[in-house]
């Protein structure tokens, strides 16, 4: 268990993600930890390059594909895995280290269910369709919202955007306060 010994030793290595920091923990063919280092985001292809290709498990989390496309790249085997599946592997409190030891014993089951990496164009239609249901949930919630407050003026209007997208609404006198009634279209 030393901070940096021979990385020839390597079969498994369980990284886990931070923004800034990772902690890795690699394990020998038998299981023993043979590596546990902090390395930063600038740090780690640089290490792993010099490497021999291992199998590398991470968690399925915010920039998990990015890093995985760079290790593929170098020619390691690298599993993300949803972070539902690590936690029974997870010995003792939580931190950083026995993060990554659960993620290196998680990756290495035969029956473990892994997630594909992504590519850029995936990530991308992905996040595109992500902001649209964010969109269509706030316009739905602010269309809601409006249909209420005419209520409170017992103004009722039907469900839906288009009712209120054509409703020329005719306010009484008192509620327009003395102005013009407003026209929404």
């Amino acid at each position: 268990m030393s901070r940096s010994s021979s990385s020839a030793a390597i079969a498994t290595l369980g990284i886990d993600l931070g923004k800034n920091s990772f902690h890795l923990v690699g394990q020998d063919q038998r299981g023993a930890i043979v590596l546990r280092i902090k390395l930063s985001r600038s740090q780690l292809p640089q290490r792993l390059a010099n490497l021999p290709p291992c199998l590398i498990g991470m968690e399925a989390c915010a920039g998990a594909h990015h890093i995985g496309r760079q290790l593929q790249a170098l020619g390691h085997d690298v599993r993300l895995i949803p972070a539902q599946y690590v936690k029974p592997f997870l010995k003792g409190h939580k931190n950083d280290y026995r993060d990554a030891e659960a993620i290196a014993e998680a990756v290495q089951r035969p029956t473990m269910s892994f997630v594909a990496i992504k590519t850029p164009d995936q990530m991308d239609l992905l996040a595109l369709h992500r902001v649209r249901s964010r969109l269509v949930s706030q316009r739905t919630g602010v269309t809601n919202q409006i249909r209420g407050f005419l209520l409170e003026r017992g103004i009722t209007v039907r469900q839906g955007l288009a009712p209120l997208r054509q409703a020329p609404f005719n306010y009484p006198q008192a509620s327009c306060r003395g102005r013009r009634p407003v026209r929404y279209r």
